[in-house]
């Protein structure tokens, strides 16, 4: 067996309500906190779903803070903006809660705040010097699995992203709640969904460090996340639905931060910086393509995945590889996200800046089954167009 290496959060708690517990459990284990630093976004500051976890916390007698600002795909800027605040108000611990965007910038300040390194040095693998702040991260959506995941991305320019890699960035609890997630809109619900189902089967073909432990996860969260997300699209108050979403998402975000991303995620990157398409939807736009171009090298795989999404598939691996694209397809089209580059703004026109942008994930391609060209890259995308 290869040898292998497997890192996670210490502490998941799975529970619908658990989050109006979130005083109880920051006093229980940081008892020497004095003041939280909730980060969110203003879409979900504005459902007041936070008035009850945060006045948990004002019990415990934990004065907080909230920084409101995060947008999708935060720039660099709102990074800083949210460390100073941090600082300002003097928050020695940070609560993300909200989606991947919030708790990427939750992990940020968390890093930063506690000590002098400019953001500049923390990009790329590693490079994150000195320890964090305490770290809970609570999630709003199932899709991006950033509670458990030791990676944050940030904007960096007009369009383009820097990740910051590195073990500081793993929370110390992560807490999953499905009642904050109840009132997603069904496309919200599908593309983040998607994101996760991503998650997995790039987990379950990455070509460096797939991994025992990686396979199981990306499995199960692979089964969870099919057998829920339509069902959670349209009844959106369906609790049981939406906490096996969040569980699903969670599994599948600890399979790709020990065994990452690789070509759809690559693809999917210069969609969401040039046209601004949320992330979910980008991988999904792109994914049947790139499992297609895959084929030839990971087949066995994904067939292997096949029995899980599409359990009716039979034949050689080949056939039911192409079932298990077949049913992500479905799922994109009963679910009613777009299924073409056009229907999201993206022209003819694009492609060689799309292809040239994609080149550049050289980080995601190397996991790829395959290795991809530019030829490659470009012909993807006019597949999808």
């Amino acid at each position: 067996m290869t040898s292998f290496q497997f890192s996670t959060v210490p502490h998941l708690i799975a529970e619908p309500g658990a989050a109006n517990r979130l005083g109880l459990l920051v006093a229980e284990r940081f008892p020497d906190v004095r003041h939280a630093l909730v980060v969110t976004d203003a879409g979900f500051l504005g459902t007041g779903l936070l008035a009850e976890p945060t006045a948990s916390l004002a019990r415990q007698g934990i004065a907080f803070s909230t920084y409101a600002d995060v947008v999708a795909d935060p720039p660099e800027a709102v990074v800083l903006s949210a460390v100073d605040y941090a600082r300002s108000v003097g928050a020695d611990i940070i609560i993300g809660i909200g989606g991947g965007s919030s708790m990427d910038v939750a992990k940020l300040i968390a890093v930063l705040a506690a000590n002098a390194q400019p953001i500049a040095s923390a990009y790329g693998i590693g490079n994150v010097k000195g320890n964090r702040l305490p770290l809970i991260q609570v999630p709003t959506t199932a899709g991006t699995g950033s509670e458990v995941t030791n990676i944050a991305i940030v904007t960096t320019g007009e369009t383009t992203k820097m990740g910051v890699v590195a073990p500081q960035l793993y929370a110390d609890v992560a807490v999953l709640d499905a009642t904050l997630t109840l009132g997603l809109p069904p496309l919200v619900t599908a593309a983040t969904g998607i994101d996760a189902m991503v998650h997995a089967i790039e987990a379950f073909t990455s070509k460096h460090k797939k991994n025992p432990l990686s396979d199981l996860l990306a499995k199960q969260a692979l089964s969870l996340l099919s057998k829920n997300l339509v069902r959670a699209c349209q009844y959106g108050d369906d609790i049981d639905a939406r906490q096996a979403m969040l569980v699903g998402a969670c599994l599948a975000g600890q399979a790709f931060s020990n065994a990452p991303v690789a070509a759809v995620h690559a693809l999917a990157y210069p969609i969401g910086g040039i046209f601004h398409v949320p992330h979910g939807l980008s991988n999904s736009l792109v994914l049947p393509h790139v499992l297609r171009f895959n084929l030839s090298h990971a087949a066995e795989h994904y067939a292997e995945l096949a029995a899980i999404v599409a359990p009716h598939a039979s034949g050689s691996a080949e056939l039911r590889a192409e079932a298990l694209i077949d049913a992500m397809q479905q799922i994109a089209v009963v679910t009613g996200v777009a299924t073409e580059l056009k229907h999201v703004g993206i022209a003819e026109a694009d492609l060689d800046r799309l292809a040239d942008d994609a080149m550049k994930q050289t980080r995601l391609l190397g996991n790829n089954p395959r290795e991809m060209t530019r030829e490659h890259a470009r012909a993807i995308y006019a597949a999808a167009l």
